[in-house]
């Protein structure tokens, strides 16, 4: 984890390719400097990296201060024993001041303060598994998506090499005309098959352009970019099913639902002290003033420190934090069966992931040695058509064997890269 996030922030922020040729590592690089998605993980992680502080817990005073001022008109009736000391008065102005600063401390709250400290640590870690995930997921797209555009450019080379065959084939059957050994069905057979080939070449590249516009719009660049890869794909034959299990357990998907069950076990802790008693200290300062124009009492003014603790202690309110509780440990242990729901699928996603790996080297073994085998048809027919010993039938047969074999073996290369990739977003080993 800790070393996708270096190499995730060691990313080039001024990093280009130069003359539109774009590699790999580039195309990785440029996708994770501009991913939404991983933008959005980044600021995740910054919340939570912010509200993971001991006055987010409650464990940190609190001070407040309040002022007062209420300024009135009132009417005053007072009688006493003494009956000239009886006051009845309209319209007397009275005002009442008050200023008090006060720090209030928590003691005590039934360790609720230091379970949600632990809480807010667990979601940090928990977002920067996400923010894992992300980077995994976005070089894994990245990677499937460049290598569909080698795939396809290699399907080019093949149709280039068929374009060949034909034009070769209709420079004989020209020959021989020229010779009087040919007729023209047999030329414009020739001139039909060498266009439709220039077709479907012209269909491939647009299949290339239009994938080269998915790339760029997976790096968020400008669609309209020209950009060049020149690669080949080259699978990692040697990848063990046993080590992509085990690498399973790092796995950030893994690692952010262990966190999730944590979590929940905290929040559960924390339900439960809400049945706790509470002891508060509070201190500080007020002054009062009272003004009255009639009365008893023209002005009266107190002012000094106070200090108190409070203690609360819940009896009864409706049996809502037991059941609060009760909520909190079904999330726990749907927490903890999620947990194993995904590493279930994460296990099955790796075998299944491995066998088609597995199935495609070996498929490929093979559709290596009939590719090398339909080139030399091709070339041996081409020597016999030439010498009048084949048919264009021949000719068109042996091709045709040719592309299917080119066109087999290229997506084979192709699925078993795909695979590869995908056991290494789950084995978390994807670099940069």
């Amino acid at each position: 984890m800790k070393k996708m996030l270096f190499l995730f922030c060691c990313i080039n922020a001024s990093m280009g390719f130069a003359q539109g040729r774009l590699s790999l590592t580039d195309a990785i690089q440029v996708a994770l400097k501009n991913s939404l998605d991983i933008q959005l993980a980044k600021n995740n992680l910054e919340i939570s990296t912010i509200n993971n502080h001991q006055g987010i817990a409650g464990a940190l005073p609190t001070v407040t201060a309040t002022a007062n001022d209420n300024e009135q008109i009132i009417s005053i009736n007072q009688k006493f024993s003494d009956a000239s000391r009886n006051t009845t008065r309209n319209n007397v102005g009275s005002n009442n001041l008050s200023v008090g600063v006060t720090g209030t401390i928590l003691l005590s709250n039934g360790y609720r303060v230091v379970t949600t400290k632990k809480r807010l640590g667990e979601l940090v870690q928990q977002n920067e598994h996400l923010l894992n995930v992300q980077v995994q997921n976005t070089m894994a797209a990245v990677a499937t998506r460049y290598y569909d555009i080698v795939r396809n450019q290699g399907f080019i080379k093949t149709i280039d090499q068929s374009i060949g065959v034909f034009q070769k084939r209709l420079d004989i059957l020209l020959a021989r005309k020229e010779a009087g050994l040919s007729n023209n069905a047999d030329i414009f057979q020739a001139r039909l098959d060498l266009n439709a080939q220039v077709q479907q070449k012209l269909q491939q590249e647009l299949v290339i352009q239009q994938g080269k516009t998915d790339l760029l719009n997976l790096l968020f660049l400008n669609p309209d970019s020209s950009i060049t890869i020149v690669d080949t794909i080259l699978v990692e034959k040697n990848m063990l099913l046993a080590t992509v299990q085990s690498a399973l357990k790092n796995n950030p998907q893994m690692l952010s639902a262990e966190q999730q069950v944590k979590i929940n076990e905290l929040i559960e802790k924390e339900t439960a002290a809400l049945g706790k008693p509470t002891l508060r200290a509070n201190t500080g300062y007020n002054f009062n003033n009272t003004k009255s124009g009639a009365g008893f009492a023209l002005l009266n003014q107190s002012y000094g420190p106070f200090l108190s603790v409070n203690l609360s202690i819940p009896i009864y309110n409706g049996s809502v934090f037991k059941r609060q509780q009760q909520v909190a440990e079904i999330n726990s242990r749907n927490a903890q069966l999620q947990k194993e729901g995904l590493l279930q699928t994460l296990e099955a996603g790796a075998v299944r992931t491995y066998q088609a790996y597995k199935n495609a080297l070996q498929q490929l073994e093979t559709e290596v040695e009939n590719y090398k085998l339909s080139m030399q048809l091709v070339d041996l027919v081409l020597k016999r058509f030439e010498l009048n010993q084949a048919t264009i039938i021949d000719v068109r047969q042996a091709q045709q064997s040719f592309e299917a074999t080119s066109f087999r073996m290229v997506n084979l290369n192709y699925t078993a890269k795909l695979a590869e990739i995908e056991l290494k977003r789950l084995a978390n080993s994807i670099t940069p």
